[in-house]
């Protein structure tokens, strides 16, 4: 039976109109700036390392390149950089990819005939040109706002009082989606709702001006404005486009089996960096192919596992099934169909292992609904078989 999700939400706040950012809410644009900034900074014999991220995101583009200038004492002025930069990365917009779960918001909510508008620090020509690399976005927003439509951009209120006045609604009726620190502080300074989804690993203790903070766009609940709730939920499970990944399996951190009781069969994160960019930390399940043995259910978590702090993003899958021996060495290939639920931290190492069976229940059982088990069929996984299979006649 396809519902809402049986949680208690209860309605915080009633709003009538939704207002979105774009960049790191919407478009995995974070990851481009990444890419580009690795590129531009090799120049100067300089090595991006990702630790001046929280000075750039959700600034407007003349804050971030005097940040970029600044921290990497780089011999240009800000503008010099911006010039520089700007052509760079404009070159590769059509690289960018929605994040998981824009496309079903934005549908959702035009779908329900829910008033939308989009604003953004881009200036807007910057913002026309990514949402054109995305069919029929734009024609889905009543309402455009680019940061050079306005006085001041965010952290100031002008960009979203403004996309309140082109929606002709009361700001007061206004749920704002954010994804940075000056995105949140401009959305209350407008006094609107705000739900924040932090683009940034690990900073979701720093949103403490807005009325929720949330993981992923997968984890909203509309019903708590008194919009309408996502209706796709199928037995505590949220079907999501199918995606692969796979290699041979790794030693990890060593607790699976000796602390949790939980043997994982881990992947390295090296070739995957962006499709770990892309997709939230959480608890996801589907199928496992593994070479000469065959395919199996499994649950997996993808994150920095807040009760044992990893110091970096990381898969582990956990096969439903008894093996004998370990499988270090061998061939796994995953087809990742559903989300459960995001990260979190817990009190105690009993309630994470009981997190842990809940998952490995709600995972096997979803796994028998059609939606999902005809995956288990998946070319990605069969070809695996197969090629192991040839090997050895």
């Amino acid at each position: 039976m396809i519902g809402k999700m049986s949680i208690a939400n209860p309605v915080k706040k009633t709003v009538s109109s939704v207002i979105l950012d774009l960049d790191g809410t919407l478009l995995n644009t974070d990851q481009l700036v990444t890419d580009v900034l690795k590129s531009f900074l090799v120049k100067y014999g300089k090595q991006w390392d990702g630790r001046e991220a929280h000075r750039i995101v959700g600034k407007t583009p003349p804050e971030a390149s005097s940040a970029v200038v600044e921290a990497y004492e780089l011999p240009c002025t800000a503008e010099e950089f911006a010039k520089a930069f700007t052509p760079m990365f404009s070159d590769h917009l059509s690289n960018i990819k929605p994040l998981p779960g824009a496309n079903r918001l934005i549908n959702h909510l035009h779908g329900h005939g829910i008033p939308m508008a989009l604003a953004s620090n881009s200036p807007r020509p910057f913002i026309e040109k990514k949402l054109s690399y995305n069919q029929g976005w734009k024609e889905l927003f009543s309402a455009v706002i680019g940061g050079d439509e306005v006085k001041s951009g965010k952290p100031s209120p002008d960009l979203f009082l403004e996309a309140a006045n082109r929606l002709n609604v009361q700001p007061s009726s206004c749920l704002v989606i954010e994804d940075s620190l000056p995105g949140v502080t401009a959305g209350k300074a407008a006094g609107m709702e705000v739900i924040a989804v932090p683009s940034l690993p690990k900073q979701s203790h720093l949103y403490t001006m807005a009325d929720k903070v949330i993981n992923s766009l997968f984890d909203l609940r509309p019903e708590q404005w008194s919009l309408p709730p996502f209706e796709d939920w199928i037995e505590e499970t949220l079907p999501i486009e199918p995606w692969h990944i796979g290699g041979p399996v790794i030693k990890g951190f060593g607790r699976g089996s000796k602390v949790l009781g939980i043997p994982t069969a881990n992947l390295s994160t090296e070739s995957y960096s962006n499709l770990l960019s892309e997709y939230p930390s959480g608890v996801y399940f589907g199928w496992a192919g593994v070479s000469k043995r065959g395919i199996y259910k499994m649950v997996m978590s993808i994150g920095w596992n807040p009760y044992f702090n990893n110091p970096e993003k990381t898969i582990e899958p956990w096969l439903l099934h008894e093996f004998e021996d370990d499988l270090y060495g061998e061939e796994l290939r995953l087809v990742v169909v559903g989300y459960i639920r995001p990260e979190a931290n817990f009190p105690s190492l009993e309630s994470l292992v009981a997190k842990i069976y809940e998952d490995r229940r709600i995972a096997e059982s979803a796994l028998e609904l059609p939606i999902y088990a005809k995956y288990k069929d998946d070319p990605y996984l069969e070809s695996l078989l197969e090629t192991t299979h040839k090997s050895l006649v």
